[in-house]
């Protein structure tokens, strides 16, 4: 399993978390050497200092989880989240926007983003797959090579569902070989994971990466 934790964004995203939580997150990602740690802005910090000295990033969302921020507040959000210590950023798209084929605004909200990351930490593009037919599906991951994303991610974690094979095999046939595909959402456990890893995932992102690697099914995913 240590190459799957080397995969594993440990995550905690939930609104009442609090920093004990944030402090037993660090120590396990260093523990178990998972990628990195994903926490909400008000922990980048937070998370920064605990981390220092060692190999794991930290990641942080932004526009989450609704994706319905403007351009300029989602842009202000990746440069204060980097400022305070975040080396990568999964940033929600406006998905209302994708629906109705505004994919000029779709563009502008994740090219604001990448810019404001550019050079200093990895963007992650997340499309919310399941508010979305395989059609959009598509465009978005298309928009989000066009804006310069390092990564397309299939979900937050708080909408109806998560990550799916299909979807992970439609994400890397449409962006090719040389994006980053993240499964997020409803990951619990090793097989799971593994099955999103051989549908072309290269980042799982779960709050059961200790299970996951232990082999154990864990109870939640964000």
């Amino acid at each position: 399993m240590a190459n799957i934790a080397k995969m594993i964004d440990h995550t905690a995203l939930k609104a009442d978390t609090i920093k004990e939580q944030i402090v037993t997150l660090c120590e396990e990602a260093k523990e178990y050497g998972f990628v990195s740690v994903c926490v909400n802005p008000t922990w980048v910090e937070t998370a920064s200092e605990l981390l220092s000295g060692s190999n794991v990033k930290v990641c942080t969302v932004i526009g989450f989880p609704l994706g319905a921020n403007t351009p300029e507040t989602k842009a202000f959000e990746t440069k204060d989240a980097i400022e305070k210590g975040a080396t990568e950023v999964d940033m929600v798209i406006n998905i209302g926007a994708l629906r109705e084929k505004n994919d000029q605004l779709v563009e502008r909200d994740i090219k604001a983003v990448v810019e404001a990351a550019k050079g200093k930490a990895l963007t992650k593009v997340i499309i919310e797959t399941s508010l979305l037919t395989d059609e959009e599906k598509v465009r978005a991951c298309e928009i989000a090579v066009k804006a310069g994303a390092d990564y397309v991610k299939t979900s937050t974690g708080f909408s109806t569902g998560g990550a799916t094979v299909e979807d992970i095999e439609l994400m890397r046939k449409t962006v090719g070989p040389d994006i980053g595909v993240k499964a997020s959402g409803g990951v619990r456990d090793a097989d799971g994971a593994q099955r999103l890893i051989n549908a072309g995932a290269t980042r799982i992102g779960a709050s059961s990466g200790v299970a996951i690697v232990n082999g154990l099914r864990g109870a939640s995913d964000y």
